[in-house]
């Protein structure tokens, strides 16, 4: 099997529509970010889905941004940049919920807690250090990547308008649930952001498709004009 550019393209599409759905999903099953949940399966299974969601996130977001990276310009990178790393982030936060933070739950309980609590508005007891900025930093780059990265697939007009306006209104609309409304409440606020990576893996594919067809097309008009010669 030869490993072609649209193969990899296809590859990250599946990927970021993967990824969306995993968003959503998570959202309806997550256990509650208290130490109680900590020993229980669903908690495990949870966190090992979110890291793989976050990891298809990574690969999806590349390729939409390598699909129009000449007419992405800075603007689109500088968004690329803060968007992917956020999801690198959520990654590694993700994997040491499922497998270091339940470690110490009998030892440390009270550092298990402020560590799981931190995305759940959870005042920390101990002192976590540089950890206590993490819900900060990923807000920034959650909120402001997003904006940046679906404004520049706007101006590109390449994939899905109607997608970048999505993603733009999902990032906004986080820190506003954020404010108003409980954690339990404020997760149905990645909905949106869910649906704008699926919609963005169907029109990467879609795209891909469309370009294939034309290629094709225009081969099989160029063999007709040399065989009428």
């Amino acid at each position: 099997m030869n490993i072609t550019t649209s193969t990899l393209t296809r590859g990250t599409a599946v990927a970021a529509a993967l990824a969306g759905l995993a968003y959503i999903v998570i959202q309806f099953i997550h256990p509650a970010d208290v130490v109680a949940s900590l020993s229980t399966q669903q908690w495990v299974v949870v966190h090992i889905l979110s890291f793989v969601e976050a990891v298809l996130a990574v690969v999806g977001v590349t390729g939409i941004y390598l699909r129009q990276v000449r007419q992405f310009g800075i603007l689109g990178l500088i968004g690329y940049l803060m968007f992917g790393f956020f999801f690198i982030l959520q990654s590694a936060f993700n994997f040491a919920e499922a497998f270091i933070a339940p470690l110490f739950v009998v030892d440390a309980p009270q550092t298990s807690t402020d560590f799981v609590g931190l995305f759940g508005r959870y005042a920390p007891v101990t002192d976590l250090g540089p950890l206590t900025a993490l819900p900060q930093v990923g807000a920034v780059l959650y909120v402001v990547g997003a904006i940046l990265f679906g404004i520049a697939i706007i101006r590109a007009r390449m994939l899905s308008r109607g997608a970048g306006i999505l993603l733009i209104a999902a990032a906004a609309v986080t820190p506003i649930a954020g404010a108003l409304l409980p954690h339990t409440l404020e997760r149905m606020a990645a909905i949106p952001m869910g649906l704008a990576l699926v919609w963005f893996g169907y029109s990467l594919w879609y795209d891909l498709r469309a370009n294939a067809t034309a290629l094709q097309a225009h081969t099989d008009e160029a063999g007709l004009d040399r065989a009428s010669r």
